[in-house]
């Protein structure tokens, strides 16, 4: 008499009453302060109870994820594609067996996305090993990307720094973009990578910043540089701005008057603006910005110790 092997079974998810948060490399720190009691964590995914939480530094949240009882890596395989075809991985711990159930998936493309291509909309579940025998999964995340990490087809010689993969990053997450037409002020820009961006996507750019910018961006048709302080800028005087985007440096409440100010103007339909945090987290400011109606605040896969703030005009 032969015997079914419990291996070949497919075990269905249990729910969990949990989300899942997964912080970016080298900030675990300021997503648990922001999250308050959490239940486990995981490397740098994190697991709270209830649901979803205000969290800006989680580059990716997990939502009602199912915890999968699994005998073998085939069955964990079989599980995960019972729920749906797309899976990416995250190994807090267990690598290598990670790597063999992943490798028993179908292929998902990690191409490098070439800006500004938009944002993948196949669903993307994550999933994770909670040991040996049990599999954390979610069908459904905040990030399109894997683990939220977007990667890009790189331009190495054009701008004059690498923070232009930020903005390529805020458009390509918002899901629109300055074009040919539209008016940007960019705040801070010194020495120009985010008016690289603007003007390559042929926006017309007043790039400010008491620093000088590269030559080689300054000199580009419709850029018009003033070598100022942002903070000095009078709205009035520079008019209707299609998209004002700011990467000065300064204290986070600094930056949260500018926008206020601008913001009462009604003279911006658009914003993107990077909070740096200088030593210890602003989380209080933080939470200003994300309270304003309409925004969103981010940890971006290319930011360092900041977030970024959108606020889209809803008209488009």
């Amino acid at each position: 008499m032969t015997h079914p092997d419990p291996s070949a079974a497919v075990p269905v998810g249990e729910p969990t009453g949990l989300t899942a948060y997964l912080a970016a490399e080298d900030h675990l720190d300021p997503l648990l302060e922001e999250l308050g009691p959490v239940q486990s964590v995981h490397g740098r995914l994190v697991l709270a109870e209830g649901p979803p939480r205000p969290a800006a530094w989680a580059q990716n949240i997990w939502y009602d994820p199912v915890r999968i009882p699994i005998a073998s890596i085939k069955q964990g395989a079989k599980a995960l594609r019972a729920i749906q075809r797309n899976w990416a991985p995250y190994a807090a711990a267990h690598h290598r067996r990670t790597q063999l159930i992943q490798e028993n998936l179908p292929h998902v493309s990690a191409r490098p996305l070439a800006f500004p291509d938009p944002a993948p909309t196949a669903p993307l579940g994550s999933w994770t090993l909670l040991d040996e025998t049990t599999i954390l999964a979610a069908a459904r995340c905040s990030s399109p990307f894997r683990n939220g990490e977007v990667v890009f087809e790189e331009n190495r010689t054009a701008p004059p720094n690498r923070a232009y993969l930020k903005l390529w990053e805020a458009f390509t997450l918002a899901g629109r973009h300055p074009g040919p037409g539209s008016v940007c002020l960019d705040l801070g820009a010194s020495p120009g990578g985010w008016t690289w961006v603007l003007h390559s996507l042929g926006a017309r750019v007043l790039a400010v910043d008491k620093a000088p910018l590269d030559p080689a961006i300054a000199g580009l048709p419709g850029v018009e540089v003033r070598q100022e302080s942002a903070f000095g800028l009078k709205p009035a005087e520079v008019g209707p701005v299609d998209w004002l985007c700011s990467d000065v440096i300064c204290y986070p409440t600094r930056l949260l008057r500018l926008v206020e100010g601008w913001r009462e103007t009604g003279l911006v339909r658009n914003f993107v603006c990077t909070l740096k945090f200088q030593g210890e987290t602003d989380h209080a400011t933080a939470r200003s910005f994300a309270a304003i109606p309409g925004s969103r605040l981010l940890h971006l896969s290319h930011n360092k110790h900041e977030l970024t703030w959108m606020l889209l005009d809803p008209a488009g």
